[in-house]
């Protein structure tokens, strides 16, 4: 399998480097697209689908490609373009009409399972009130625990209005598009490292429904935020108050199971908080420290040592938390390049609203706040 990496600004730019792209024979049959401007998205469905190419898509704001971060206020257009063999991918898209988030997760790993003896998942959900969660639980429900999955959340430069997927055919603000590879021909590996050091007591989640926290330690949750989070005056309008004020984090700590971090995206009138994943009612969390530069070179030598066990690949696909971009200022963009040097193979990604990858330990999970990196790599027969 070969890939190539682009990067447009407008129209005419994206279009002159996919043609350039393919000017030594070069046929990709797949893109997977992260687009930084709603503007665009006509136009990059109709050029696409016009050479016959398959999208996988989502908006994304800050995107980067070949290690050089593009600021959602560009306006980029970045591409992974792949010429993989048609009999060992599929695409589904499913939209709101579908079902719960775990229905149609459900759903696309039934198509995967009706496909491919062992399906992988490379999957994205537009919406701002998905949770991560669901869509794991939808596809092990199906294909059972295990099963590979890499992906996040859509995003939109960090306005939290509106996020989408799309393929050639479809667009939905509230639904799931997945990249069903055949993993018995391609490899769909990877691993997402974080960095987040958890601090004092352990605090329970006394009560919540999925993502929506109401009471930590019998506190409103939005009380217990402002307080240790040092927010005296609130925008109850302002959905980034937490993680632009604060980067206010929780570590949710599962009993037999690795820790993730959990990020609140917005305040309910009500006092309660939506996370970007579940904290279930009894769960135990602990409170996080703002990172520095040290999470990056930690992030670095987890990648490092992954690489002796994947040490040759054919394109790269990161997901990293826009919390994760917003807290570590200049050193996201240091990681990004970083990560690209490791490898050296063509790559894409964006600053994205969650994490679907996995965790040393093997799990797949939903994270926020992470560094989540799929690696593909063609099986020789």
């Amino acid at each position: 399998m070969k890939a190539k990496s682009i990067t447009g600004r407008s129209i005419e730019e994206t279009r002159s480097a996919l043609e350039q792209s393919m000017a030594d024979g070069f046929t990709p049959t797949l893109a997977v697209v992260f687009l930084a401007e709603e503007k665009n998205l006509d136009f990059v469905i109709s050029l696409l689908t016009e050479k016959n190419i398959k999208i996988f898509g989502s908006s994304s704001g800050t995107n980067f490609s070949e290690g050089d971060v593009q600021q959602g206020q560009s306006g980029a257009v970045v591409m992974l373009l792949l010429n993989l063999d048609p009999k060992y991918f599929r695409l589904e898209i499913r939209g709101a009409g579908a079902g719960t988030t775990i229905e149609k997760a459900e759903q696309i790993a039934k198509s995967g399972l009706a496909a491919f003896k062992k399906p992988a998942f490379l999957i994205v959900s537009g919406g701002l009130t998905a949770d991560g969660d669901d869509i794991i639980d939808g596809i092990e429900n199906v294909c059972g625990k295990g099963t590979t999955i890499f992906g996040g959340l859509a995003a939109d430069n960090l306005k939290v209005q509106r996020t989408y997927v799309f393929s050639n055919n479809e667009v939905t603000d509230l639904g799931l598009v997945s990249l069903i590879l055949d993993e018995e021909k391609i490899a769909l590996n990877g691993v997402a490292v974080g960095g987040w050091k958890p601090v004092g007591i352990d605090r329970v989640i006394t009560k919540s429904e999925g993502n929506v926290v109401y009471t930590i330690d019998n506190e409103p949750a939005l009380e217990f935020i402002k307080r240790y989070a040092g927010l005296n005056q609130l925008d109850m309008k302002n959905g980034l108050n937490f993680i632009l004020a604060s980067n206010f984090q929780l570590q949710l700590l599962r009993e037999g199971k690795h820790p993730v971090m959990r990020t609140p995206m917005w305040a309910n009138e009500d006092g309660s908080i939506v996370f970007a994943g579940k904290l279930p009612q009894g769960s135990k969390a602990r409170l996080t420290l703002l990172p520095g530069f040290e999470v990056v070179e930690g992030a670095m030598e987890e990648f490092q040592n992954y690489k002796k066990e994947q040490p040759d690949v054919d394109a790269l696909i990161m997901f990293s938390c826009a919390g994760r971009e917003l807290a570590l200022g200049p050193y996201a963009s240091e990681e990004v390049s970083r990560v690209k040097e490791i490898w050296n193979a063509p790559m894409a990604g964006f600053f994205c609203y969650g994490e679907i990858g996995r965790v040393v330990s093997g799990q797949h999970e939903f994270h926020n706040m992470t560094c989540s990196l799929a690696i593909l790599k063609e099986k020789m027969n």
